[in-house]
């Protein structure tokens, strides 16, 4: 994957990640909510931001001081 490609799904990725957490605030505030509909976001929220930093971490690499 190109680091051009890398970006692109980079950017799709915290797309992605702001739409759960709108749904999930969402159907908090509406009270409607089903538990788990609601966990499953938030487990599937939690693995698009492992993504995010595992492709931040290879396009911003560590500068050692």
């Amino acid at each position: 994957m190109t680091e051009e490609e890398m970006r692109k799904r980079l950017e799709v990725l915290r797309i992605e990640h702001r739409d759960l957490d709108a749904a999930i605030d969402a159907l908090m505030a509406a009270g409607a909510g089903d538990q788990m509909q609601v966990a499953r976001l938030k487990k599937r929220k939690l693995k698009l931001k492992d993504q995010i930093i595992q492709i931040e971490d290879y396009l911003i690499p560590d500068i050692i001081a």
